[in-house]
């Protein structure tokens, strides 16, 4: 796949805890992050993402569309919740949705727009999609089935000095109840 260019809608994630569970089972988090990566990967591929990078226990990913990106995170966490964790129990990945332009360069992307995303995503908390108001905007309409949007109102991200307005993505499936935003 080609590397998208003008707008595009970022995606990262971050699994919550997981230097506490290095500590506790490092042999089991070695196949846990193997299968980790392995579930993200497909649900960002399968949704004409591209991964950019693997970021220790994350990843950052890029897509054309706003509504990919969704489909991508839903299909993450609806994969994630349904593996049958071993001793590390459940891994609780954050993931955080942000559109808009950003420099590329050497197979990366740099600028505000991909720290943004990544302030996003360190906002929420284990099972929880953050989108941007950008993203929001994008996907609206085109929300999969069953799948809606909670307003979260304006948050300050640490570091970056214009609050931003977020959204939870809500499922029936997926967790609906977590703590105030970080």
């Amino acid at each position: 796949m080609a590397a998208a260019t003008g707008i595009v809608t970022f995606l990262f994630t971050d699994i919550e805890g997981s230097t506490r569970l290095w500590e506790l089972a490092p042999d089991a988090m070695k196949g846990a992050l193997g299968r980790h990566d392995a579930i993200l990967r497909d649900a960002i591929e399968t949704a004409s993402g591209q991964v950019v990078k693997t970021t220790g226990d994350g990843m950052m990913a890029v897509f054309g569309s706003a509504a990919e990106a969704v489909r991508a995170s839903l299909a993450a966490e609806l994969a994630l919740g349904a593996e049958p964790w071993t001793e590390t129990g459940p891994l609780k990945v954050r993931i955080g949705l942000h559109c808009g332009q950003a420099e590329q360069r050497g197979g990366d992307f740099f600028g505000p727009t991909v720290n943004r995303t990544a302030r996003i995503m360190a906002a929420g908390h284990g099972g929880q999609v953050l989108l941007s108001e950008s993203a929001c905007a994008l996907v609206r309409d085109a929300l999969p089935e069953r799948a809606s949007l909670v307003d979260l109102g304006e948050h300050r991200l640490k570091d970056i000095g214009r609050p931003e307005h977020l959204y939870q993505l809500a499922h029936p499936d997926l967790p609906a109840k977590f703590p105030p935003l970080i």
